[in-house]
């Protein structure tokens, strides 16, 4: 009996053994740069000035935290905070706002904001956060002008992050 106890526990701790060897101590995530995310921001941002609005561009990481801000000179007050909740909503969810508008769940939820223009940043593969674009509205035949400008910006950092190192 005593022979099998400890037959037991020594293949139990090599099995331990093995588990703890195959995870991993850390993970890594990537972040975008400085230069990236306000790159990003701006290109959003002048997307949207081209069609005639103005509007302030949020860019956060993956975790919602602010990485870049830029606002339009004439864009509303209230577009700073908007859009950065629209990317805090995109980045925290790794979804975009526009698919989250029947999320009645999450309707009260603190910092989420359901209505489009949130995009998240996916690029080769790897989340980087999102962005949140305010201040264009939201059209009925082709879509929210929010979230094209956002994707817009995406786009313009898209091929520097596909081939980073």
């Amino acid at each position: 009996m005593f022979k099998s106890v400890i037959a037991v526990f020594l293949i139990s701790l090599l099995a331990l053994a093995q588990v703890n060897a195959d995870t991993q101590a850390y993970v890594t995530t990537r972040t975008l740069s400085f230069e990236t995310a306000n790159q990003l921001a701006i290109a959003a941002a002048e997307a949207c000035r081209k069609q005639g609005y103005q509007v302030s561009a949020s860019v956060v990481d993956r975790n919602g935290n602010i990485l870049a801000l830029v606002r339009d000179p004439l864009a509303g007050a209230h577009t700073l905070e908007v859009s950065r909740q629209k990317a805090y909503t995109a980045a925290t969810f790794q979804t975009a706002t526009s698919e989250m508008k029947n999320f009645d769940a999450l309707r009260f939820a603190p910092e989420v904001l359901l209505v489009g223009g949130g995009v998240p940043i996916k690029v080769g593969g790897h989340f980087y956060g999102a962005v949140g674009i305010s201040g264009a509205p939201a059209r009925k035949i082709t879509g929210d002008v929010d979230e094209e400008c956002a994707l817009t910006g995406i786009a313009a950092i898209s091929d520097a992050l596909e081939f980073a190192e």
